[in-house]
């Protein structure tokens, strides 16, 4: 039997489906894969396998997947990286498109025709969902700094923040997941992230606030190393960024 090449649309989808799934379910028998493959004719083997492909060019990984990589693959990976705004969107055209009672997880797939349709600031919530969904795969669904695992709780937090850096604003190495508290607290400066990985608390949460609420809440995880996520590890140059121009010192 002819094999069947692989177009630009199915690799995109592979893709998106890729930053969203966690390491370890890069398989077959997951449904998600299944899902897909159903939606492009093609076997949940070969999505799997294709994911692999990625895995083993994906700058982010210390451990790689597949070496059956094609030119193709490399190109459009190159593609959806230097561009995340256009093809993550373009990515989500073509799921909806693909499958109209497609399931979304906190927004509808209304929502999403709407977005694709007319509305910008929906097209903002479709991207942001997207890079929410492929943070918390890469970290477990965990926060890096206290393992909360509550999905309710967890924030996928921007390291350079979303106003400041339009390129890198659905970039997975760009993004954090912690829960609400650390979120906030990352936000304004409480604290930062070393290019070490190591969790640096601002002196003016001991200075004015010398209470023991902060001090188990904030302090104490001074100087601790977050737990990496499997993929997409902070970008050194946005953890400096932060560190620079974000951290209260």
């Amino acid at each position: 039997m002819k094999r069947k090449n692989w177009k630009r649309e199915e690799l995109i989808l592979a893709i998106n489906l890729y930053c969203k799934t966690p390491f370890g379910r890069i398989h077959q028998r997951n449904l998600d894969i299944i899902k897909l493959s159903q939606l492009i004719g093609r076997t949940p083997g070969a999505i799997a396998w294709k994911m692999c492909n990625f895995a083993s060019i994906d700058p982010s990984l210390d451990r790689k997947g597949a070496s059956n990589v094609g030119k193709l693959d490399v190109e459009i990976w190159k593609e959806f990286f230097n561009n995340w705004e256009q093809l993550v969107f373009e990515s989500e055209n073509l799921l909806v498109n693909l499958d109209k009672q497609k399931i979304a997880t906190q927004i509808g797939s209304n929502d999403i025709r709407e977005g694709l349709e007319k509305e910008r600031t929906v097209k903002t919530r479709v991207n942001q969902h997207f890079f929410r969904q492929a943070v918390l795969s890469a970290y477990d669904c965990r926060c890096c700094i206290t393992n909360i695992s509550i999905p309710e709780l967890l924030i996928s937090s921007h390291i350079i923040p979303w106003a400041k850096d339009s390129q890198n604003r659905l970039n997975p190495r760009n993004g954090l997941c912690l829960n609400a508290l650390h979120d906030k607290a990352f936000d304004q400066g409480l604290i930062t992230i070393s290019k070490d990985f190591t969790i640096m608390v601002s002196p003016r949460v001991e200075r004015n606030y010398p209470n023991s609420a902060e001090k188990k809440f904030i302090s104490e995880y001074n100087n601790k190393r977050i737990t990496l996520p499997s993929r997409f590890i902070p970008d050194v140059k946005f953890l400096e960024y932060h560190q620079n121009f974000i951290f209260l010192r």
